[in-house]
């Protein structure tokens, strides 16, 4: 399935009514990066699955209110960065009315995710280039990540990065480019560094 047949198929499912099957849906479909995106941030496999659990839950809890002012892949991924840096300053969790895990299709789609082999471990990875790039600052890592990993637009990455209105979003995005021009010619003096 494209990812326009997939954003499609959500939205129909949402107009259906259908929440926990429009969750399910895109668990499936876009599970597997958002765990690769949370594992090349946390670089600890564990706290990512921890973190894409939450994040599950919070897409979820948020589905009723979602206003498909975005694409659904842009709405999930903000919301893995929110949940990322929320594990990151230790705060706690929500209290949930019911656990994600009392809802059979959804759980079922968080299981099979998690059971498969992600998709940053199925391709032979540079020890170098991984290396470099653990050496990054989270932001730098969180940019390389959105941009070339999951090669998203620079208006959907400076929406999942906070910008909200349009003049907003075209700041950000310009600044973004600017930023990621800069974060290349570091890579490169590093990859260069035989140290």
């Amino acid at each position: 399935m494209t990812r326009e047949e997939l954003e499609a198929e959500l939205k129909r499912r949402f107009d259906l009514g259908d929440l926990d099957g429009t969750i399910a849906a895109a668990i499936t479909g876009y599970g597997d990066e958002l765990v690769g995106f949370l594992t090349g941030l946390a670089h600890d496999p564990t706290r990512a699955d921890d973190v894409f659990g939450a994040t599950c839950e919070r897409m979820w809890k948020g589905l009723p209110k979602f206003r498909w002012d975005s694409t659904f892949r842009v709405w999930a991924y903000a919301i893995a960065r929110n949940e990322f840096l929320r594990s990151t300053r230790d705060t706690a969790r929500a209290k949930r009315e019911v656990p994600v895990s009392q809802v059979q299709s959804i759980q079922q789609a968080i299981d099979h995710i998690r059971s498969t082999t992600p998709i940053h471990q199925r391709t032979d990875v540079k020890d170098r280039y991984a290396k470099v790039r653990e050496q990054l600052e989270p932001e730098d890592h969180m940019l390389l990540g959105l941009r070339i990993d999951r090669q998203m637009a620079w208006n959907d990455i400076a929406t999942i990065l906070g910008a909200e209105d349009a003049a907003a979003i075209r700041r950000e995005s310009a600044a973004l480019r600017k930023r990621f021009e800069r974060l290349k010619v570091r890579l490169r003096e590093l990859l260069d560094d035989p140290a």
